[in-house]
């Protein structure tokens, strides 16, 4: 009830007011006929204020996203669910869901009187140009009488998330290697390749399927035996991604490093889909990864932010720690011939190292300096010698259109200049 009073409207308060005035003169002068219509004036509000109290505390709501996940720039649907779970009907509801700036403004809806148990559901689209996890919610709702006297503002806790991932380009499938592991009972053993009675089994141990038995070893040995676990084999990988500022050039969705983070997206998805075990490494180190791509690579690139590294010795140390890797692509910012050196020394052996090198002296700018120009010259000469492959990607230059020359060795390509 005090929380019905504290909100009052300005017609409230004037009905209260005009009614306490009318009770002073009627008792003063001596009137019932204007007693009555005092006491009714004063009560109006005042039944308004507990009948809009009591229905603060019984709206429930939900809230759908639907997808809880997209990429940059396209659109997410935000589904309210508002029941009244009283057997009083409601009066007129204003409510108001809280989203972020980058999301766009915040959706307001009127709802007429809710029945008792009665639902209602409202939509509204949201979409945003950066990346990021953000948070929708909680809602507000202005619960109001039917003769506006009061109005009675809740406040729901719920909140969502939804997590824009960058932008990702379907590639074409090229040709890449990378070094084949595994796990199992047997590195060389594997029931795909070999016959029923070739199959080299092991003691029973608790916790075996079942279905694995090997019932002519176990007649054989008087013990329960099974199969040994296939060998299962996965190719693996490392992405290296340049996210200092040093490296990068302009601001915004279009900036080399929105470009690159866009590409690491791109080229982890593409990998993953073909069965890559990939790792995620930036000029900071390792990065942790829930599993080997897909989504947890996404979600992880989502709210990647710039750092203030001025090189890639950290993350040029976790991969060559790491090991193993039969490939590296590395998708770059600015990098001189040193710096190049340092990643060169990475390939070894059959490993296959790609360079995905964006065009930052001619990022933004009209009249590229020279001295950048060369110093990306010298770069590429010294991973291309190394036997890296390059794909040189210029400003508004497609990705997909490049990526075909991951494929060539010791091959430069590029879009939209000269090298």
């Amino acid at each position: 009830m005090t929380a019905g009073l504290k909100a009052l409207t300005a017609r409230g308060r004037s009905f209260v007011a005009s009614g306490l005035a009318a009770l002073l003169c009627a008792l003063i002068l001596g009137e019932h006929d204007l007693l009555r219509i005092g006491v009714l004036i004063t009560a109006l509000p005042l039944v308004a204020a507990l009948v809009v109290a009591r229905t603060r505390y019984r709206l429930s709501c939900a809230r759908l996203l639907t997808p809880s996940r997209c990429e940059v720039g396209a659109e997410a649907t935000v589904t309210l669910r508002l029941e009244n779970v009283t057997r009083l009907p409601t009066g007129l509801l204003l409510i108001e869901d809280t989203v972020p700036f980058a999301l766009g403004a915040r959706p307001r809806f009127m709802l007429d009187r809710v029945e008792a148990r009665g639902v209602r559901e409202v939509d509204y689209r949201v979409r945003s140009d950066l990346r990021g996890r953000f948070a929708v919610g909680p809602l507000t709702v202005r619960i109001a009488d039917p003769f506006g006297l009061v109005e009675l503002t809740r406040a729901f806790t719920a909140t969502d998330t939804l997590v824009v991932v960058p932008h990702v380009v379907p590639l074409p499938q090229v040709r890449l290697s990378g070094e084949w592991t595994g796990g199992g009972d047997s590195r060389t053993r594997s029931i795909a390749s070999a016959g029923d009675d070739d199959v080299a089994p092991r003691e029973y141990r608790h916790g075996d399927d079942l279905r694995r038995v090997h019932w002519r070893s176990t007649a054989r040995r008087g013990e329960l035996m099974v199969r040994r676990e296939e060998q299962q084999r996965q190719s693996r990988g490392a992405l290296l991604l340049d996210t200092r500022r040093f490296g990068h050039r302009g601001e915004g969705p279009r900036s080399s490093f929105e470009v690159a983070v866009s590409a690491a997206a791109s080229i982890g998805t593409h990998l993953a889909q073909g069965g890559l075990g990939l790792r995620l490494v930036t000029d900071q180190g390792a990065v942790h990864l829930a599993d080997s791509g897909g989504w947890s690579l996404l979600d992880t690139l989502a709210v990647v932010r710039q750092s203030g590294a001025r090189t890639l010795d950290s993350g040029v140390s976790t991969l060559r720690q790491g090991g193993g890797d039969g490939l590296v692509i590395a998708v770059l910012g600015a990098v001189d011939a040193a710096e190049a050196k340092s990643l060169a020394k990475l390939r070894h052996g059959t490993m296959t190292g790609v360079a995905v090198m964006l065009d930052i002296p001619r990022w933004d700018q009209h009249d590229p300096d020279p001295g950048e120009l060369e110093q990306a010259r010298a770069a590429r000469a010294v991973l291309t010698a190394a036997g890296w492959r390059i794909v040189r990607l210029a400003p508004g230059g497609s990705l997909a259109a490049v990526w075909p020359d991951a494929a060539q060795r010791g091959r430069m390509s590029f879009t939209g200049g000269v090298v």
